[in-house]
């Protein structure tokens, strides 16, 4: 009888949750075969991280060209080792292959969504809302918790449906609902009001939920029982390689989005309030990036970009202005917003694209082992029928005795 992965149950991952999944088999001689693999990984990560680092363009454009040439190296290191990380092999199985590469595209789409959220909370609605900046890191949390609880509430309901109407029909429309939350998120404005706010990551976190048991439940269920460690393992990384991915997309392209508006918006404003030209012109060149972060720790951005030297030269009442709680806000709705124009449609376009491969899985799937070879049957003991192949009136034919001629017995007639 088969039986399918619980998908169900609720499972808390973890970051180290793909080690023990590669560890399920690991020996003296598994280890010395992984270990160029591992080493490979190793360069590939450092090699993107250094890149995410480095300001050059071309030192990113290289730092990313030796990343992809890296993974390329592994996935063929892979294929010749006996007890590889990746089990290449397993993506011949329709429902495993479909299932992680919808679970990367979701996780892109959804990973920096967080980020997005709370920099648009700390940045622009809290400080128009009266909060101080050093105070908004805690209240964005607290006013993105229905994306929490969303989540919460749908992963183990659809969990327990899928197993008994099939897995693709909550993995499809999970990526649906949030690709319509993202759709909804475009077109509040930047100044919105909360409740239709809470709303939508309510859906988004419902989507998220419906979606993620599910899919762990189809990929898991495809895979012999034997390779469930390695799957497991593999599917982590998926993941979590397409959240770390998604922060570093959606960062760019918010980047990018800032770049396009921001440096003249905010030297028209820092004019506006006697700083002078030069200093204006410095401040409004400086990448967004410092902008972004500065008011996702819970720093005045504009305090942060003139400093007390510029600021101490200024009238107070200009002062006032520069750093209170609406002229920053005020002044970045609009490249903001155009930034998340950007970001929330590429979330769409990669819900959509998961959506579709989700769909293409095929139906509800369970890996069944080959049946073994059917044993040769005992050769049967024969058997007494009756009948007339057997002797009139279905009596065993008699066998007349031999007896040895000079042995005594009974005297013959």
């Amino acid at each position: 009888m088969r039986q399918p992965f619980p998908g169900g149950a609720v499972v808390l991952s973890i970051d180290m949750e793909h080690m023990w999944g590669y560890l399920d088999c690991l020996n003296e001689a598994a280890f010395r075969q992984r270990f160029p693999a591992a080493i490979q990984t190793q360069d590939m990560l450092l090699a993107n991280l250094v890149a995410a680092g480095l300001s050059a363009t071309w030192f990113v454009v290289g730092g990313m060209a030796l990343g992809v040439a890296l993974l390329i190296a592994f996935c063929f290191a892979e294929t010749k080792i006996r007890d590889p990380m990746f089990r290449l092999s397993l993506f011949r199985i329709r429902a495993y292959a479909a299932g992680n590469i919808a679970g990367l595209l979701g996780s892109i789409a959804r990973g920096g969504l967080q980020f997005m959220l709370i920099i648009w909370l700390q940045g622009i609605w809290l400080p128009l809302h009266g909060y101080n900046f050093a105070d908004t890191p805690l209240w964005a949390g607290i006013y993105l918790a229905p994306l929490a609880f969303g989540f919460l509430l749908a992963g183990p309901i659809s969990g327990y449906l899928s197993d008994r109407f099939g897995q693709r029909p909550f993995t499809t429309s999970g990526l649906l609902l949030s690709a319509v939350a993202f759709g909804g998120l475009l077109l509040l404005p930047v100044n919105f009001p909360y409740p239709l706010f809470a709303l939508l990551i309510f859906i988004n976190g419902v989507g998220s939920g419906l979606f993620a048991s599910p899919n762990t439940s189809a990929i898991m269920s495809s895979v012999p029982a034997s390779q469930r460690g390695v799957a497991s393992g593999m599917r982590a990384t998926f993941q979590n390689s397409g959240t770390s991915l998604s922060i570093g997309i959606f960062f760019s392209l918010m980047v990018a989005g800032l770049a396009t508006y921001l440096p003249l918006t905010l030297a028209a404003g820092l004019r506006s309030q006697g700083v002078p030209a030069g200093v204006a012109a410095h401040a409004s060149h400086l990448p967004p990036v410092s902008t972004l972060f500065a008011s996702f720790l819970g720093y005045n951005p504009v305090q942060n970009l003139l400093g007390p030297g510029v600021l101490g030269k200024l009238p107070a009442r200009n002062v006032q202005v520069l750093t209170g709680k609406e002229f920053f806000p005020h002044l970045i709705t609009g490249p903001f917003h155009h930034g998340l124009v950007i970001v929330f449609s590429a979330a769409i376009a990669m819900s959509v694209t998961a959506a579709a491969v989700s769909l293409l899985r095929g139906k509800q799937y369970y890996y069944e082992a080959p049946a073994a070879a059917a044993a040769v049957p005992p050769p049967a003991p024969a058997s007494v029928t009756s009948g007339a192949s057997n002797g009139k009136n279905g009596r065993l034919p008699t066998i007349p005795e031999v007896r040895d001629a000079d042995a005594p017995g009974p005297p013959r007639l």
